[in-house]
């Protein structure tokens, strides 16, 4: 965690922003004291494709086989 004087961030902001890494924190400070604290965000994750695993499973509805041991238990 690095501190900034307010006059400096000022100056300085878009250069302050693009040195954050996700998690680092900057503290902006007036007259040696905190007021306020920057901190770099998390990477978004990844998101998934759709139909990326297409044709790789196979769903065989007509089995109804299975489901006789639960029949209690179905409406």
């Amino acid at each position: 965690m690095s501190t900034v004087p307010i006059e400096e961030a000022q100056a300085h902001l878009v250069e302050l922003i693009g040195t954050l890494s996700p998690g680092k924190e900057i503290v902006i400070t007036r007259n040696n004291q905190p007021v306020a604290q920057l901190t770099g965000l998390p990477a978004e994750l990844p998101r998934p494709v759709p139909g990326r695993c297409q044709g790789k499973l196979t769903v065989v509805s007509e089995d109804d086989d299975h489901l006789q041991d639960w029949t209690e238990y179905m409406p």
